[in-house]
């Protein structure tokens, strides 16, 4: 591998880290939001959105949702 292929994965791999702390942060918050949400206050539509949205959010790893959590805490503090 020469000196530019490996800045050029070097790049990449710090894009990726970057838009995995996104990612996390999103999931952290959707999981914040869904613990939070009262189903007998929403239209039935909100209801179904949020239901994919929790279904999304249960197949996530529990290390991987804990991380999301932790990096939506560490952000509000």
């Amino acid at each position: 591998m020469n000196k530019q292929e490996v800045e050029f994965l070097s790049e990449e791999v710090e894009m990726l880290m970057q838009e995995r702390a996104m990612l996390l942060n999103v999931a952290g918050a959707a999981a914040v939001l869904i613990s939070h949400v009262t189903v007998k206050n929403l239209s039935p539509e909100v209801v179904a959105s949020a239901e994919k949205l929790s279904e999304a959010l249960n197949v996530l790893r529990e290390e991987t949702l804990q991380d999301a959590l932790d990096t939506l805490h560490g952000e509000v503090k």
